[in-house]
């Protein structure tokens, strides 16, 4: 007897899909009933293709020429995959979505964002060209794809969280959310943090991009690419995170289960090819997603939720 019949793979019911898909479209048609200046953050990875395919079931009706009715935002740190960017561009004009980019440079040649040195990581410098952008196009909800399984400090999110006059999140002053009963009240200058699939899980995520053929880049998949071992991370070699003396490249077979700033983002070893062997992968996986694979989230237990506080997503 093989190993495959003395450990059959589990059949796995969609069905819970339905009611997840279900509340992401009524989170976003709540934000559009809501808010006079939404937006759509997408970064071109699974978590925002997830969230941008539940949009497009919302509101786009080609026959009578709807789309979707916010624009499209992304924060780029100039140190993204191009495998990302490039899927991301032609997927919003795919949808024929108006999409926006800010940049960290931008916020660099104005002095509000200040490397301490070249090679600093600008993942969490993010939060100042975000909140700037906010301020420049007045946005009062940014819809994202945060799911509470990622991270403890995303845990703690409310679905529609939010974020005073300057930005921040004050995680002990949070509004009671009860039901579908969500409050969405504000005072000029603040706005509010959206995250429609906070209740979905990594696997679900993937079931969904399975049963929907959601496109995605094909970082998401196994690949050949020279990493190096450290600290237990498979670090991604480029001329942004180089070899380090004394270090050794070598060629894996990997796949990335997130994707974000090079500097931070690490791939895993798998085989997985497709979605439905991604979907079986993921029932096996014993650590988060982001424990896996981020760099900047390892300084500290603490890392994500400080940052939260002063304006990351």
């Amino acid at each position: 007897m093989n190993a495959r019949a003395e450990n059959p793979m589990p059949i796995l019911s969609n069905a819970h899909l339905d009611a997840l898909e279900e509340e992401a479209i009524f989170i976003m048609r709540e934000v559009a009933a809501a808010f006079e200046r939404p937006t759509l953050l997408f970064s071109g990875g699974k978590d925002s293709l997830v969230l941008l395919k539940c949009a497009e079931k919302a509101f786009v009706d080609t026959q009578r020429g709807s789309t979707i009715p916010y624009p499209l935002l992304m924060i780029d740190t100039g140190h993204n995959f191009p495998e990302v960017t490039d899927f991301r561009d032609f997927r919003a004009h795919q949808l024929g979505a108006k999409l926006i980019v800010c940049n960290v440079e931008d916020s660099m040649k104005r002095g509000t964002v200040r490397l301490a040195h070249a090679g600093e990581s600008r993942n969490a410098h993010q939060s100042v060209t975000l909140l700037e952008a906010i301020e420049e196009f007045r946005f009062d909800a940014l819809i994202g794809g945060a799911r509470r399984d990622e991270e403890k400090a995303r845990a703690k999110e409310r679905i529609f969280s939010h974020r005073d006059a300057f930005g921040q999140w004050q995680p002990k002053a949070q509004r009671p959310e009860l039901w579908t009963l969500f409050n969405t009240k504000i005072q000029p200058g603040e706005h509010f943090r959206v995250f429609p699939i906070s209740n979905w899980t990594e696997l679900d995520v993937w079931q969904y991009i399975e049963r929907e053929n959601v496109e995605l880049p094909s970082l998401y998949y196994a690949h050949q690419r020279q990493v190096v071992d450290r600290k237990g991370l498979l670090v991604p070699v480029t001329d942004l995170t180089p070899l380090k003396n004394g270090e050794v490249a070598v060629e894996r077979t990997v796949r990335f289960r997130t994707v974000g700033d090079i500097t931070t983002t690490c791939p895993v070893a798998s085989p997985a090819r497709n979605a439905a062997e991604v979907v079986m992968e993921t029932l096996t996986v014993d650590v988060s997603e982001r424990g896996a694979t981020r760099m900047d989230d390892k300084t500290s237990d603490a890392s994500m939720e400080k940052r939260k506080k002063e304006g990351y997503f």
